[in-house]
């Protein structure tokens, strides 16, 4: 991967560019499953958040959360030349592609299992299962790849995020598991997180798709408010599908983002 504002990136395909974004704890593999459906007709970018993967922190000042990853993704585009790109994101990366959105720097938005659309903070809840999948994955990192490959692992260790995990494939369990559990700002982007959420997005003039899987139990009904979204926000059902359907439902997640993205057929 290239390294751009110390933003780890990859760039594939062809067309207009579609930033891809994803939520705590992931890498830009996250999109694996839908990358071939996509690269005929946007030119990727694949990228690692600040603190995440293999990019570099923000730099002081910049808050580790989806506020801070928006400017740096901003400067991104900036060295890449891009004044806009069609913006998809899951959990924060959803909340981020928004932020994007309201600095004038998306094209469409298509945010997949948003955060941040909390009435005050994040609730416990979504916060003390992260950090617990953070802590014990650290701690027992060495039943991962045994337990992963096990369907009956996979059912209990992803469920929070999976609605399908049996179909998932073991070793792209086991590698979802261990950059979770590797992630080097973990602690500092989960507490920066939390005390924010998203603000002021009636200014946003772009397309946005809110899709929400019918099976998401990360972020509770009340996370889910629409108060500070454009009238223009359309909200999907991904039926079938969890917090993150990647794996769940590859062909329609793929579709609502060219959707979203204005791409006909």
């Amino acid at each position: 991967m290239d390294r751009v504002a110390g933003v780890a990136l990859e760039s594939r395909g062809r067309g207009e560019p579609l930033l891809l974004i994803h939520g705590t704890g992931g890498t830009h593999r996250h999109w694996r499953p839908i990358v071939d459906r996509l690269v005929d007709r946007r030119t990727l970018l694949l990228v690692d958040l600040p603190g995440h993967g293999e990019s570099a922190s923000p730099p002081p000042g910049v808050p580790p959360n989806p506020i801070g990853y928006a400017e740096r993704l901003a400067s991104v585009l900036d060295e890449l030349k891009i004044d806009s790109a069609h913006c998809v994101g899951n959990s924060v990366g959803g909340w981020t592609a928004l932020e994007l959105a309201k600095l004038g720097r998306a094209r469409s938005v298509v945010a997949i299992g948003p955060a941040g659309l909390w009435p005050r903070r994040d609730p416990w809840r979504c916060v003390a299962q992260l950090w617990g999948q953070h802590k014990m994955g650290r701690a027992f990192a060495p039943l991962t790849p045994p337990l992963m490959r096990s369907a009956v692992g996979r059912s209990i260790l992803l469920r929070g995020t999976v609605a399908r995990p049996r179909q998932m494939p073991p070793e792209a369990a086991i590698e979802m598991a261990e950059e979770f559990a590797r992630t080097p700002d973990f602690a500092a982007h989960l507490a920066s997180t939390r005390r924010e959420r998203f603000r002021g997005g009636h200014r946003i003039d772009a397309p946005v798709t809110i899709a929400w899987g019918e099976k998401e139990r990360l972020i509770p009904a009340k996370a889910r408010r629409t108060d500070e979204l454009p009238d223009q926000a359309r909200i999907v059902t991904l039926p079938g599908c969890g917090h993150s359907p990647m794996w769940d439902d590859p062909e329609l997640v793929a579709r609502t983002i060219l959707d979203g993205a204005g791409v006909d057929g």
